[in-house]
């Protein structure tokens, strides 16, 4: 940006996040516009989407407007899906949001926001103040219905769909994803004599695996992280057994899950891991980082003592697919599964099927997002994998990885938080069903 805008840096990154890790370029500033009104729509109109910003003492304040701003200040007007935002600048990161469909137009000098024929918002331009009505009075209370702000910054908004649903979606996601955060971090096992989940993963190379504890931990890092090493090789990339903790933040506290990552299954014989180990894995008798051997199962020498059953045994099974390569796995692969799915099953462990790579994220989430739905587009690779493993639909849950990239996208957070979280679910299922002298207190 040429000009220094008032956003710091964590607030301009907090309101690209709002707005789907859309890029940001300054286009009108007025304390160094000499041409008022005329001068904001000059140089903002026929933009694009554009979010303007308001310096207020103590806030930051602004809206979203998904279509072009008007063209002219004579009775101008323009309808558009509108984001209010709110942040305090002493703490960037708590944000209201707020999603309404209204009109502007442009009346003597000010920006004047209608919902139908309803005034609920004016800026002042003349005199650098702001007037809130009823609804938007009430969402942002109790704040001032008058508002001077010092300054007042517009910007071109490039990399964000022109879809009013997934706009919309966007200004609720935030605060679900805030919500499960909050839920799985106040998590407590269904017994006192486990005091970590452990979920294993299990699927073919290439399906996510690793990708998907990568996502977990960025998830409750806040930010992209990439511990667990991952790849698009022939052969599986991970060649040991990791039991990965997850923590809460860079200086957190552990969290009651663990993520136990596996070598990939492979359709080859003698190659991926070995379906022979699946029982002491299950077991909990595998330490971490031990080194699979494709064409010998573990030996007796390997294996760790079980101190007990319930504690160090895995808890819940995420068979990981991607879900652009379920329809095409080979027979061999099937049985593979299949017959991994037998000693699961014979073991009683609780199980979900993860499908990865999903594209369009944000048509996975129902619209109150807490659940997740087959979609159309989806609806066959659904049923693929409840009729080859029988698992139930409600269990059989979506996710698109976030950690292959730069920035967290909040809605492909607010996916992998509501699939841990099913799988914690399965898992107390599982503890609850346990004899009770597995389950007593240690």
């Amino acid at each position: 940006m040429a000009e220094t805008t008032i956003l710091t840096w964590a607030a301009e990154r907090i309101l690209r996040k709002l707005l789907g890790n859309a890029s940001l370029t300054l286009l009108y500033k007025s304390g160094a516009n000499k041409h008022g009104l005329e001068g904001m729509v000059q140089r903002c109109s026929l933009q694009g989407s554009t979010v303007t910003v308001l310096d207020i003492p103590n806030y930051i304040f602004g809206f979203f407007m998904l279509q072009n701003f008007p063209k002219s200040t004579e009775n101008s007007q323009s309808s558009y899906t509108s984001s209010w935002f709110l942040s305090k600048k002493s703490n960037v990161t708590e944000e209201k949001t707020l999603f309404l469909n209204i009109i502007l137009k442009i009346i003597n000098n000010c920006l004047q926001f209608y919902i139908s024929d309803k005034l609920i918002a004016c800026i002042d331009t003349n005199k650098s103040r702001m007037y809130l009505y009823d609804s938007l009075k009430e969402k942002f209370a109790p704040i001032s219905e008058t508002l001077y702000y010092k300054e007042l910054e517009i910007f071109r908004v490039e990399g964000i769909k022109k879809d009013p649903q997934y706009i919309r979606k966007l200004s609720t996601v935030t605060y679900h994803k805030e919500k499960l955060l909050a839920e799985l971090r106040a998590y407590k096992t269904y017994t006192d004599s486990v005091s970590e989940i452990h979920i294993l993963l299990l699927g073919p190379v290439g399906s996510g695996k690793s990708s998907f504890f990568n996502s977990v931990k960025s998830v409750f890092q806040g930010h992209t992280t990439r511990q667990a090493i991952v790849g698009s090789s022939y052969n599986s990339i991970t060649e040991q057994y990791r039991i990965y903790s997850v923590k809460d933040g860079k200086s957190g506290k552990y969290l009651p899950f663990m993520v136990c990552d596996t070598m990939g299954l492979d359709e080859r014989d003698g190659e991926g891991l070995c379906t022979d180990d699946i029982p002491h894995i299950l077991k909990g008798c595998v330490p971490d980082r031990y080194q699979f051997n494709p064409r010998e199962p573990i030996a007796c020498k390997h294996l760790s003592p079980v101190t007990s059953s319930s504690l160090n045994r895995i808890h819940c099974v995420a068979y990981v697919l991607d879900i652009n390569s379920v329809d095409k796995l080979s027979t061999q692969m099937i049985s593979k599964l299949k017959q991994i799915h037998k000693e699961v099953l014979n073991c009683g462990v609780a199980h979900v099927a993860l499908l990865t790579k999903v594209n369009n994220c944000d048509e996975v989430l129902e619209s109150n997002f807490l659940n997740m739905t087959s979609y159309t587009t989806s609806q066959n690779q659904v049923m693929t994998v409840n009729k080859m493993l029988n698992i139930p639909v409600r269990n059989i849950l979506m996710i698109g990885n976030s950690a292959s990239k730069k920035e967290l996208d909040p809605i492909k957070d607010v996916l992998i938080l509501t699939a841990l979280r099913q799988m914690l679910r399965n898992a107390d299922d599982f503890l609850e069903d346990l004899p009770l002298e597995e389950t007593a207190s240690k």
